[in-house]
């Protein structure tokens, strides 16, 4: 890869990130102070359009540092570091063991990460919940049991990173197309 390639990348992840970091700002609670987290989705967004586990790592640890910057939950610093860092090993993880499967055989790169994010967001945001509020659990306990806060917050979050996820991938796809770059896979 040469150093302009490079900077492009570098340059179009921090954007993701940043763009992350504002949407779990800017995003109100669902209630119990708890919010869905639309920087997963840019993280994803991440992991799936560079496909390197470096990359992937780093991402997760700087999205869990920012998060932890803006969370409204109370105590929630470290939960929020903890679960962005092994949400993207599982995710990545998950990716590569997908890939490696050949299950998609030789559908294009487009559609191949189309069908990935409509898997990944639901699953990943799923685990990025569970592991949070486990981990709030154990480190500055929670405001209600673990069943009611994933029931009202936790699954009503995989619907809208869902939704919202597939919205925010095909305009981040389509840009990234306009400005030719090419799309991992």
């Amino acid at each position: 890869m040469n150093v302009r390639n490079n900077t492009k990348l570098i340059t179009i992840n921090a954007l993701l990130l940043a763009i992350g970091v504002i949407l779990h700002q800017i995003t109100p609670v669902l209630g119990l102070p708890m919010q869905p987290d639309f920087a997963l989705t840019m993280l994803f967004i991440i992991i799936i359009l560079n496909d390197n586990f470096k990359i992937t790592m780093v991402s997760g640890t700087l999205m869990g540092i920012f998060t932890a910057m803006t969370t409204k939950f109370p105590g929630g610093q470290l939960p929020n570091v903890v679960d962005k860092i092994f949400t993207a090993f599982i995710v990545f993880l998950f990716i590569a063991l997908i890939k490696k499967s050949n299950i998609f055989g030789r559908l294009a790169v487009e559609k191949r990460n189309n069908i990935l994010m409509a898997i990944v967001l639901p699953l990943g945001t799923l685990v990025s919940g569970i592991l949070f509020l486990g981990t709030a659990k154990i480190i500055v306990g929670l405001p209600a049991s673990f069943s009611i806060l994933f029931l009202t917050v936790v699954v009503p979050s995989v619907a809208l990173n869902t939704v919202i996820g597939l919205v925010l991938y095909r305009i981040v796809e389509k840009s990234l197309r306009r400005a030719s770059y090419s799309i991992r896979g």
